[in-house]
């Protein structure tokens, strides 16, 4: 392991997470939510970015991983009545169960021929969701803010909507991820992943096993995708269909390559820019798809390697 570029990598994300610590104290309620939103769907495209960004495999079906955490979630914290840590356990023994089959079968395809196969697999998942209304609820989704059981610190009780709450426990969620992908970046098995997205057929010529490496990188990537969704499902106390749909699965997609594929940080910043992004030119006008398309042009045009990958080319040599 290089051990000075780990340590510089980790002093830059630390103070990353320094600032967006400090910053709840500072933000109004409408930015402190936001924020809250973006620190776990930021998360999400973390998990993505061990797949697209390591390992050079491109899904268009990961929505199916955010979507199944969240459904696993709260229809066992309202069906189970489980508690809020043991509906985030199901969610997440569900994603690490549901990506390992996943895995078994489409990694039998590369390619195009992959990307068909995720983005059939979302689909299936999306329309299951759907033809099973009366147990999912369909297209309304539901709230799961009767039952989700309180937080309890030093004797007193809060709601996980409670916003400090919501805000530390995406942070810490955030920050796990961060550090977890640094380390896996910084190890062989890191190494083995890049070089497979390198070249996957000299990675094969040296003796590993490609088709385990892979499968490794999907069951981490989905199985973190699903632990984001059932944290989104805790934390905004809602569940919905909107989370299954493929824009969800096209979205971190965005995220990873405006913030950098392959970077530890980018896929950080390509969500906070994206949302934003979003979130202003939409109150300005309707159109708002068509203004953000020609923003996000302009901004591969200028980093052509997303931002903190083109800034790691030119400037900042040891960002990972």
């Amino acid at each position: 392991m290089r051990k000075k570029p780990l340590v510089y990598s980790l002093f830059f994300q630390g103070g990353i997470l320094l600032l967006l610590f400090i910053l709840q104290f500072f933000l109004p309620t409408y930015h402190h939510s936001s924020v809250s939103k973006i620190m776990v769907l930021a998360s999400y495209a973390v998990a993505y970015n061990f797949l697209l960004g390591y390992t050079g495999l491109m899904s268009l079906g990961h929505a199916m991983f955010f979507a199944a955490g969240m459904y696993a979630a709260g229809l066992g914290i309202y069906y189970l009545e489980l508690s809020a840590l043991g509906g985030l356990l199901f969610g997440a023994g569900f994603t690490l169960v549901l990506s390992l089959i996943f895995g078994l079968f489409a990694l039998r395809t590369s390619g195009v021929s992959f990307l068909i196969v995720t983005l059939m697999f979302g689909q299936t998942f999306y329309l299951s969701i759907l033809y099973f209304n009366e147990f999912t609820f369909g297209q309304d989704g539901f709230s799961l803010a009767k039952y989700i059981g309180k937080l309890v610190i030093f004797n007193k009780e809060y709601l996980y909507s409670n916003p400090d709450i919501r805000y530390n426990f995406a942070l810490i969620l955030l920050t796990a991820y961060l550090l977890i992908s640094t380390l896996i970046m910084f190890s062989p098995v890191g190494r083995i992943l890049i070089a497979i997205r390198e070249n996957e057929s000299r990675t094969q010529l040296l003796g590993y096993n490609v088709f385990y490496y892979k499968l490794f990188a999907l069951v981490l990537s989905g199985t973190f995708s699903g632990i984001a969704g059932a944290t989104h499902a805790l934390l905004f106390t809602y569940v919905g269909t909107t989370f299954a749909e493929i824009h969800h699965s096209i979205s971190p997609i965005l995220w990873t390559l405006l913030g950098g594929a392959g970077t530890v940080i980018g896929p950080l910043f390509g969500t906070g820019i994206m949302y934003y992004l979003i979130d202003i030119i939409s109150g300005i006008t309707s159109n708002y798809q068509l203004v953000v398309g020609v923003v996000l042009i302009l901004l591969i045009i200028w980093f052509p390697m997303g931002i903190m990958g083109t800034l790691r080319q030119k400037w900042m040599k040891w960002l990972p």
